[in-house]
């Protein structure tokens, strides 16, 4: 542009079009722009003192006129104009002043330079004024199209700085212990949750994560947040329960529901998350593929309680296996299908019914079961250690 701007200018336009620019004021421009800029409501309702408005405007114009003066050291001032669009750029972004708003102020800087090159122009001018209004028109634009370069990446570099701190509020969550209730406080103003509000939490194991992440993303697209956590050999997802049918958390949950995971699907708000969590990690291990979904606490407390009676080196089953070893293979298949369908239904003539026995035959083969392992089906409290020993 500047190369085209010196072959255009003769000797004496040159010196008529730089008489010009020198009666242009660089405050009496930076004031007409301020008038103009606070009637855009992005920058009326104070975000932006007008302080800052004022000393990136009146660095601005400086540039442009200087940036339109024929015979000009154009690298110098792409740099000069860099970086006020850099310093503007930035402070917009972080002022949360949205693009367009700043485009609109930016390219006002073309109506009040043209306006005041008007205003001081003698008639003769009009010839000049046209050939010029190009160039002014071209300066201002490039100008805005760096500010909105460097607008948009920082407005990505905020995105990506409010995600890393989301996630740290939301990792630690997930610490080795759980979090102090002033902590848990202060998580839930920064997501954004209200701290008691009911929560739904899934852990899909690291062969199952993908599908997990796939309803992440759908839930987000319909502007719905799903929160994650990575564990080093799983996925932690929880979100707020939404009981209204159709509505992104809702489908979100429903799908999740369909998953092979571990699934807690009701928690009393953010201070149960981190025990919630370690339950719905110990399901998500103990998920088998007959299991044709999520696994939930109430469908598998038994295999939580054997896999929480093994850790603590309470195993139950191998005492069972131990006392039936006597047994005849025949003997031992009828005892134990015998015992399980009692446990599954607590009723001698439905278990009857489904074995195709008399109903004192099935008495008898649970009361040699008792005596062979000390634990009698019909008891409650001696029946849950089967059902535990078996799951």
């Amino acid at each position: 542009m500047e190369a085209h701007q010196k072959q255009e200018f003769s000797h004496g336009t040159a010196a008529r079009w730089n008489e010009l620019l020198d009666r242009l004021s660089v405050e009496v421009l930076t004031d007409a722009f301020i008038d103009r800029v606070l009637q855009l409501e992005d920058y009326r309702d104070g975000a932006l003192p007008a302080s800052e408005i004022r000393r990136t405007g009146a660095a601005s114009f400086e540039a442009l006129i200087e940036s339109l003066r024929p015979g000009i050291d154009s690298s110098r001032l792409l740099a000069e104009r860099q970086n006020i669009a850099l310093d503007v750029g930035v402070s917009r972004a972080r002022a949360g002043i949205p693009v367009e708003s700043l485009m609109t102020a930016i390219r006002l800087d073309f109506t009040v330079l043209w306006s005041e090159l008007m205003a001081s122009a003698a008639p003769e001018d009009a010839a000049l004024l046209v050939r010029r209004a190009e160039t002014v028109w071209q300066v201002v634009d490039s100008y805005a199209a760096q500010t909105q370069v460097t607008y948009m990446a920082e407005r990505q570099r905020m995105a990506q700085e409010e995600s890393s701190v989301r996630q740290g509020y939301v990792a630690s969550i997930f610490g080795p212990a759980a979090p102090a209730p002033e902590l848990v406080e202060r998580i839930s103003g920064e997501l954004g949750l209200d701290r008691k509000a009911p929560l739904g939490v899934a852990v899909a194991a690291a062969d199952d994560a993908a599908a997990l992440r796939v309803v992440v993303a759908q839930a987000a697209r319909r502007g719905a947040e799903v929160f994650t956590h990575p564990l080093a050999d799983a996925l932690v997802a929880f979100w707020t329960l939404d009981g209204r049918p159709g509505s992104p958390l809702h489908e979100a949950a429903d799908r999740i529901s369909r998953l092979r995971c571990g699934l807690i699907e009701r928690v009393d708000g953010l201070d149960g998350l981190w025990e919630a969590t370690r339950i719905a990690c110990d399901l998500a291990q103990l998920v088998e593929p007959a299991d044709g979904g999520a696994l939930t606490l109430g469908r598998a407390w038994p295999r939580i309680a054997r896999l929480r009676l093994t850790a603590a080196g309470l195993p139950i089953a191998p005492e069972v296996d131990a006392a039936l070893a006597g047994c005849g293979p025949v003997e031992r298949e009828r005892l134990q299908e015998s015992v399980q369908t009692y446990l599954a239904t607590g009723s001698i003539a439905e278990s009857a019914a489904r074995l195709f026995c008399h109903r004192n035959t099935l008495m008898n083969r649970l009361r040699r079961f008792s005596e062979l392992t000390g634990i009698d089906p019909t008891i409650p409290a001696q029946a849950a250690r089967l059902v535990v020993a078996w799951s």
